[in-house]
């Protein structure tokens, strides 16, 4: 079971993480986390984690599509020339 520890509630709600925590889960200064309601109290998740969970998620859904890593890309690819095109009459190649 995870360990406990107490901490105190500041005066805007700011509740230090202990540098164990933090340490354990590479959480630094400046980083993201999200504060997440449960029906127990709130869950603070590292936006490192939620990234790769979003990523296995998007992972998962293309392999249900039959689309391969390499053909998602290479769609951004042509969509990003396209966009370049229209938006800028930049070609691709970078000629104009």
């Amino acid at each position: 079971m995870a360990e406990t520890t107490l901490v105190r509630v500041q005066e805007k709600g700011q509740v230090t993480l202990p540098a164990d925590v933090r340490r354990r889960l590479g959480i630094q200064k400046g980083d993201l986390v999200s504060v997440t309601e449960t029906p127990d109290g709130v869950v603070i998740t590292p936006q490192k984690v939620i990234a790769l969970k979003a990523l296995d998620e998007i992972g998962r859904i293309l392999r249900e599509q039959g689309v391969t890593l390499e053909e998602l890309m290479e769609s951004g690819r042509e969509i990003r020339g396209q966009l370049l095109t229209e938006m800028y009459g930049i070609e691709p190649d970078g000629s104009e």
